[in-house]
């Protein structure tokens, strides 16, 4: 196949998968991510275990300027693009109250205006008269107002419906637009501690990012608008359409509230460290996540 796939958030559990996927389909890559120490070592092991040709380029997403960058650099190297991966993504779980400004912007910048914005930078830089895939990675949070982590699921909600809405837009221009939503998966020792705390429900939604990546690619190329991966998952999803969502969003709440206080932290606006997230042991840092 001519030209590149595009992968965002290359260096993490879900964007190596993807590279791993599309390399083992004999596709050209272009990873980028924050730390370039990652993607050096990820690009040779690519190049070296498929054969094929790798270019990456360390970007800050959440950066206009860095974005500018990224693109000035492709554009000198007059690269041309079959598929694009919006990977990257980021939360910060917790009251809102006690969130950052900081946090706060980088979840939005992340999650939603740099995918906006990668997608309409590809554009231009379509293989000329050849399909152009786009997947957008958002989550199964998109689904339901889950109290804690309000900011990341409305970001998540807004990717599925930007990718509904352009993938008609955009149909009739050959360009294939998906939205992926998945649960839970095991990328990393915080995230499988995260599913344990969460108990049997949390560990039957979990899915395997292997099977995710190649279903993704297979779904969107075939025309497929949103993707839920995991039966669990998928079940969930069509009773988050069943049930009033002022119904889940009080009943999530008092979850969160009674882990809060299991934990012995104070889940009450303006009452709990700054930082601390529920699930995750080192909760001042920001997360690898979807």
């Amino acid at each position: 196949m001519n030209g590149y796939v595009l992968i965002t958030g290359a260096a993490g559990g879900l964007g190596k998968a993807f590279a791993a996927e599309c390399a083992s389909r004999g596709w050209d890559l272009f990873l980028t991510d924050l730390p370039e120490a990652a993607l050096e070592p990820l690009a040779a092991g690519m190049q070296r275990m498929y054969g094929v040709q790798v270019h990456y380029h360390s970007c800050d997403l959440t950066d206009p300027d860095s974005r500018d960058a990224l693109w000035e650099h492709i554009g000198q190297q007059g690269l041309r693009f079959h598929t694009l991966l919006n990977v990257a993504g980021t939360e910060f779980e917790g009251p809102f109250a006690g969130r950052t400004p900081s946090e706060l912007r980088t979840i939005l910048r992340l999650n939603d205006e740099a995918t906006v914005e990668m997608t309409w930078r590809v554009l231009p830089h379509r293989v000329p008269d050849e399909p152009l895939t786009i997947i957008n990675v958002s989550s199964l949070a998109a689904y339901f107002p889950i109290p804690m982590k309000a900011v990341y699921t409305a970001s998540k909600r807004f990717i599925v419906e930007f990718s509904r809405a352009l993938r008609d837009e955009l149909r009739p221009e050959n360009v294939r637009v998906m939205a992926v939503c998945p649960s839970g998966m095991p990328t990393n020792p915080r995230c499988i501690k995260g599913f344990e705390e969460q108990g049997f429900l949390g560990r039957l939604s979990v899915v395997n990012v292997g099977p995710v990546a190649a279903r993704s690619l297979d779904l969107a190329r075939a025309g497929r608008a949103v993707y839920v991966p995991g039966l669990m998952n998928r079940f969930l999803r069509l009773l988050s359409s069943l049930v009033p969502a002022p119904l889940v969003s009080t009943v999530l709440s008092r979850r969160w509230r009674r882990r809060y206080a299991a934990q012995g932290l104070a889940a009450k606006t303006g009452g709990t460290e700054p930082g601390v997230v529920t699930m995750l042991p080192n909760p001042s840092r920001r997360t690898e996540t979807v």
